[in-house]
């Protein structure tokens, strides 16, 4: 598994409770600030899925040949 769907996964959670606490407490400067790190996170992981995508891809590839 590659390290960005870990550290995509960590930054997803990390920014929805800072999303979360911010809303608690009336904090809109922090809730904006854990919404962006959640939706990079989310990116991050994508990005992760998708280099695994391609290293199964050639690993596949390269067995077919």
């Amino acid at each position: 598994m590659d390290t960005n769907r870990k550290e995509g996964t960590k930054h997803e959670i990390k920014g929805a409770v800072k999303e979360a606490v911010g809303k608690v407490t009336g904090n809109t400067s922090k809730e904006a600030a854990g919404n962006i790190e959640k939706n990079l996170g989310k990116a991050q992981k994508e990005v992760g899925k998708a280099t695994d995508a391609v290293r199964d891809a050639v690993r596949k590839d390269n067995k077919s040949k």
